[in-house]
């Protein structure tokens, strides 16, 4: 989607040639369309090439941490990330999945407020906010998209919340992996009835606020009804999807 961060063996000439080749390879990016960069045109993504640096997130390394200054904001490309919060007692919250074509930097917040984590091997496209503040006010359709993320964000965490207030864990876990489908429905352009799990069975706990025991025992649970099969311990194939969702609404 942008430019490989350059090694310090990299010449001027290779550099430029990079950037033109890297420019291409924005416009024709295949999560472009999930990302905030779908509402530019062809003219507008190379301008924004020009600020950004793709960088690799190795599994298990730390993008940014609580408290640290938000200077970049980032796109993911590839992989999967996950938003950590450490509370006052020591427990871990998994207050969301970064996934490929997520936008993180909407906040009001000068300071990150989640530790940002790799869960697969990933990469992003980061831009310094001060540069992409100056993109939003060229282009204002820009502006709208991000507003329209925004919201889309807001009523996704309503809807977390929702969730998490049911007291019993299938509708929870149901719930959320329908979410994942519909997100992977519309990576893909098309429905599919296999989901991917970028996340462990502890993230999954801890995003729902639930033990790891009961998420292994609902994913059995629902297993053993029919609703699913668990082809793979990443993979959970949906059986029965009209079920799923009443069970994800509470009307079973």
């Amino acid at each position: 989607m942008s430019r490989p961060a350059p090694g310090p063996e990299q010449s001027s000439a290779s550099s430029a040639a990079a950037d033109g080749n890297s420019a291409r390879e924005c416009l024709h990016c295949s999560i472009r369309h999930l990302s905030v960069c779908s509402a530019l045109s062809c003219d507008e993504v190379q301008a924004l090439e020009q600020i950004t640096t793709s960088m690799p997130v190795p599994m298990g390394a730390t993008l940014a941490r609580t408290g640290e200054p938000r200077a970049y904001v980032y796109t993911v490309t590839e992989g999967a990330l996950r938003l950590v919060r450490t509370l006052a007692d020591g427990r871990r919250q998994v207050n969301g999945f970064v996934l490929p074509g997520d936008y993180m930097g909407l906040s009001g917040a000068d300071q990150h407020r989640y530790d940002i984590e790799a869960i697969a091997e990933s990469r992003v496209c980061r831009v310094p906010m001060s540069q992409m503040r100056d993109l939003r006010q060229r282009y204002p359709h820009l502006e709208r998209k991000l507003l329209q993320r925004a919201c889309q964000e807001l009523d996704a965490a309503q809807d977390n919340a929702l969730a998490l207030a049911r007291l019993q864990p299938p509708e929870r876990l149901a719930d959320f992996l329908l979410r994942l489908a519909a997100r992977e429905a519309t990576l893909l352009g098309r429905s599919s009835n296999r989901v991917s799990l970028p996340m462990g069975r502890g993230d999954i706990a801890d995003h729902l606020g639930l033990t790891m025991e009961t998420v292994s025992r609902t994913f059995t649970k629902l297993r053993q009804q029919g609703l699913i099969a668990l082809p793979h311990l990443n993979v959970v194939e949906i059986l029965d999807f009209a079920a799923l969702q009443k069970l994800a609404n509470d009307e079973l």
